[in-house]
């Protein structure tokens, strides 16, 4: 396989080389590609640096798998190009999410919808996928009827300038000085933002809207009651959630650890008492979404409370990117 890569110089392209040296994809070739500010850089893949190109029509000739990760500008210009030279594209922005003709995919969730792709396909949002990979397999057992997510979303999500600002500002916070942030509207160090995104005129803010819509198209629910409010915190990686679900029938907590613990790509670690739950330093660099905090919810008819913490780099952007492509092209 000859294997393009988009925005390879960014965080989640620089995994998404990663991911792919140990998939199961027969790769011949990667093709890394970025801007004009990243032509001439240099990517490693199973060791060896390869230059990075700036992307262009010509550099998708014979590429039979793109992965894009580059902005939902650059992927509303690039993927009709790469998908028109025969190329299957898995994209990571937000561009092509909620197009009725693309499928939106958690490969371990909704992988049948692979079938209906037009040479396109969508990767969910990083809090999405974190979010039903432990509601899904509840779901399956009681009927999942609503939930709700406070998320903890670190500033790698919003990709390495974000990184950058976060250890200078909290550099300048320790040493007692000002400090002008350019990449969040506010200073994000030792400080939450419950802000991602822009807002509509009720005060929703457009992560808000991307977890209540795409978790209906995934789980094919249009009436699917969902509510969020994503805040953005001091951590380099991983996002947490405090997920709270209302199901159909009643939940027995010891139940849903067996069915979480048994669903592939998720790990449970749920001992409080020995202070053991999921937190971003045990997330960071793994593939499993870790959920923990299992226990009946105190407000809700047949609700269940959990914790849940993944890297939004691997199984919230890179990995489940690549395990998009193994279903299609590894079987």
């Amino acid at each position: 396989m000859r294997v393009a890569v988009l925005g390879a110089t960014g965080l989640v392209g620089g995994w998404m080389l990663r991911v792919l040296e140990g998939s199961r994809l027969p790769v011949e070739r990667v093709i890394p590609l970025g801007s004009e500010r990243s032509a001439g850089k240099r990517v490693i893949f199973r060791g060896e640096e390869i230059e990075v190109f700036p992307v262009e029509e010509r550099h998708f000739h014979r590429v039979d798998l793109a992965l894009f990760s580059a902005g939902s500008g650059p992927s509303k210009r690039w993927v009709p190009v790469a998908a028109s030279r025969g190329a299957v594209v898995v994209d990571n922005s937000s561009a092509w999410r909620m197009d009725p003709q693309v499928p939106l995919v958690v490969p371990e969730i909704n992988p049948h919808h692979l079938g209906n792709h037009r040479g396109i396909v969508a990767n969910p949002n990083c809090a999405t996928i974190q979010a039903l990979m432990t509601l899904y397999p509840l779901h399956r057992r009681y009927g999942l009827r609503y939930f709700s997510a406070a998320t903890y979303q670190s500033v790698s999500g919003t990709g390495k300038r974000a990184v950058e600002e976060l250890r200078a500002a909290s550099q300048a916070f320790l040493r007692g000085e000002d400090f002008s942030p350019s990449v969040y509207p506010r200073d994000v160090a030792f400080n939450l933002l419950p802000h991602i995104g822009p807002f509509d005129r009720d005060g929703i803010s457009e992560e808000e809207w991307k977890m209540v819509r795409e978790s209906r198209k995934i789980l094919d629910m249009e009436d699917l009651r969902v509510s969020v409010t994503t805040v953005r915190v001091p951590t380099f990686s991983c996002h947490g959630e405090a997920i709270s679900a209302s199901f159909q029938e009643p939940v027995n907590p010891r139940e849903a650890r067996e069915l979480l613990e048994a669903f592939p790509g998720v790990r449970v670690v749920d001992d409080p008492d020995a202070a053991l739950y999921p937190t971003p330093r045990d997330g960071a660099g793994l593939g499993d979404v870790l959920v923990g905090r299992i226990r009946p919810d105190t407000g809700l008819e047949n609700g269940l409370a959990m914790w849940v913490v993944s890297d939004n780099l691997l199984k919230g952007a890179a990995l489940n990117a690549v395990q998009i492509a193994e279903a299609l092209f590894a079987g």
